[in-house]
């Protein structure tokens, strides 16, 4: 049982996916709807994000020890949870996050090759072990994210193709693995319909 009165719900998947613009759209049928909604985005959006973001997306930094990137954004988490997150979910608003736990263990425990086991408990402390009451994980195939990143993107877009493969399936197999917790969508749809799907299992989320 949740030690809090709002609702948390993450929004996740690859670069590209169209995750800004579900959170934003999410957030705004929330509203209108009359809750208290805190929109919000990692890594970034705390006092030492700014920092942080520079560090771990900046090309300058090509070439970070994978460990240490993990623990950069692990440290923005915890300062995140902390400061916005855990505080908004008492007052009992509607927590929406454009990325969270997943995405470290999709991109430096599978992608960098650290391990799910090893980034997933650095996560679980950051966060005092703060899951989401949903994730929802936009799932896009290569051919489709590729063209709508356009240029060549921040550190980690610049990746290769396989990189973004396996993070893509480490997302899709954290879901399968806990369908209660998740929901997957085609982020290939039009935003509109995808925004429709995604309303649609929060309110049964927030009804429960």
């Amino acid at each position: 049982m949740a030690d809090y009165k709002g609702v948390f719900i993450a929004i996740e998947g690859g670069d590209g996916a169209g995750k800004s613009t579900q959170a934003r759209l999410l957030a705004s049928r929330l509203r209108e709807a009359g809750h208290e909604v805190v929109l919000t985005y990692e890594p970034g959006d705390t006092r030492i994000g700014p920092t942080v973001r520079r560090l771990v997306l900046d090309v300058a930094s090509e070439g970070l020890d994978p460990r240490a990137e993990a623990l950069l954004y692990a440290a923005d988490r915890a300062e995140h949870v902390a400061a916005l997150i855990r505080p908004a979910l008492e007052r009992g608003a509607v927590v929406i996050t454009d990325r969270y736990i997943d995405s470290s263990i999709a991109y430096q425990g599978v992608g960098r090759g650290l391990g799910v086991a090893e980034v997933a408990a650095v996560s679980a402390f950051a966060t005092g072990g703060l899951l989401p009451d949903l994730t929802v994980v936009l799932d896009v195939p290569e051919d489709v994210r590729r063209p709508r990143i356009g240029g060549l993107g921040d550190r980690l877009e610049r990746e290769a193709a396989e990189f973004h493969e396996a993070v893509r399936k480490a997302y899709l197999h954290r879901a399968a693995a806990d369908p209660g917790r998740y929901l997957i969508v085609d982020a290939s749809q039009p935003p509109d319909q995808l925004a429709d799907l995604i309303a649609e299992q929060v309110e049964k989320v927030m009804s429960t």
